[in-house]
């Protein structure tokens, strides 16, 4: 089904009424694709996604972030290298930051049916989730999506054979729940910014 059809509809497709009499309770509901479940899921807790189809996209949708929420001149924290030319680019400091702003990050996985984000020490040493700035900006591909936790954690397994990152966690809520539950018991709220990039 073409991009346009999903949002518009198309004009000759059944109508609900005849969909619904071909459904059947036994028949198992129709699985959203992986990408699709990680955006509901990432959208439904709270996080801000930004789809970028090249890098010279993720550099302008980073000043765009800066910008709408007037973190110029201001530290973060980041311990990727690979990300440093983001904050080189306009002007942030990020050694040894006393008040930083936020942390500019890369992950392990995406965790599709949770929609949250899996790290380790490789982007966040040995920080807890709560020991972090409120505000996150991660960057990420499309090729890091993957359908639960597990898989995240046998892709961590496979891709560092050896040297296992430490202070493996998903952060998985995004903003204050309005309702306090057992389920956020303990857990930070974050101010979460995805740049995904398309690499697939």
């Amino acid at each position: 089904m073409s991009f346009f059809k999903k949002i518009f509809g198309g004009g000759g497709d059944v109508s609900n009424n005849e969909k619904n009499a071909e459904s059947s309770p036994f028949l198992p509901d129709e699985q959203l694709p992986i990408d699709e479940l990680f955006i509901t899921n990432f959208r439904k807790n709270g996080g801000k996604f930004l789809y970028c189809d090249t890098l010279p996209e993720i550099y302008e949708q980073f000043l765009n972030i800066l910008e709408e929420n007037d973190w110029f001149e201001c530290e973060a924290i980041c311990y990727d290298n690979k990300l440093f030319s983001l904050l080189d680019e306009n002007k942030l400091n990020y050694n040894n930051p006393k008040n930083p702003n936020f942390i500019l990050a890369g992950c392990e996985n995406l965790i599709a049916d949770e929609g949250s984000v899996l790290l380790s020490s490789n982007q966040i040493k040995q920080h807890k989730p709560n020991e972090l700035p409120a505000n996150i900006v991660i960057f990420a591909t499309t090729s890091q999506i993957v359908k639960s936790k597990s898989d995240g954690l046998r892709y961590i397994k496979n891709k560092y054979n050896k040297e296992y990152p430490t202070n493996i966690t998903t952060i998985k809520y995004f903003e204050k729940a309005k309702e306090e539950d057992f389920l956020h018991y303990g857990s930070a709220a974050k101010n979460l910014y995805l740049l995904l990039l398309e690499d697939l």
